[in-house]
């Protein structure tokens, strides 16, 4: 029996690999592995970004702090969890595409918007690396990217928890002292 998220070299796919891809730091590949592993045990036929956000709030300490310490963290956990037994099953057998995004050529394996927000993670990353000295996208690159679509999973989980995308990309603003979108952010 073949796994319902299949490995398939880049050259056969046309794109980096997610998880090989040079362009991620140890730290994120070590996400993107991560959620590989959740949908895979979930049952889930692709990679989709609650799964990305629940494998950076496992995974990523500077991530998981744009969240806080208090109720906030347990409550979005909490839904991240539930959603191999409880509202996320609606999700499966469904690809995450909201359309406010072009649609590029994806891995197998991953929704259309867990590839792009990706993409726009490595993008953002190459943008920041005057100031950072170094290309490699990192978690908080990730999160930003997850919450820039408001119709991605991860962002309907956090609403669920009570925490609204423009938020989260303020805090991670505030943390970082720059400009998420611009061409100036940092981890």
């Amino acid at each position: 029996m073949q796994p319902r998220i299949p490995r398939q070299s880049a050259r056969e796919q046309g794109i980096h690999r997610a998880d090989n891809d040079a362009r991620l730091s140890a730290e994120l590949a070590a996400v993107v592995a991560g959620a590989r592993r959740r949908a895979l045990r979930d049952g889930d036929r692709q990679i989709d970004t609650a799964h990305l956000l629940h494998s950076l709030l496992e995974s990523d300490p500077e991530a998981r702090a744009v969240f806080g310490d208090g109720p906030q963290i347990a409550r979005l956990l909490g839904y991240l969890v539930q959603r191999s037994i409880g509202y996320g099953l609606r999700w499966q057998g469904t690809v995450e595409d909201s359309g406010a995004i072009p649609v590029i050529p994806t891995a197998e394996g991953w929704s259309p918007l867990a590839a792009g927000a990706l993409e726009y993670a490595c993008e953002r990353a190459e943008l920041r690396a005057e100031l950072r000295g170094e290309d490699l996208a990192c978690g908080i690159d990730l999160l930003a990217a997850i919450v820039a679509d408001p119709e991605s999973r991860a962002v309907e989980v956090l609403h669920r928890a009570g925490i609204e995308y423009p938020d989260v990309l303020i805090w991670i603003e505030g943390r970082s002292g720059e400009y998420v979108r611009g061409a100036e952010t940092g981890c």
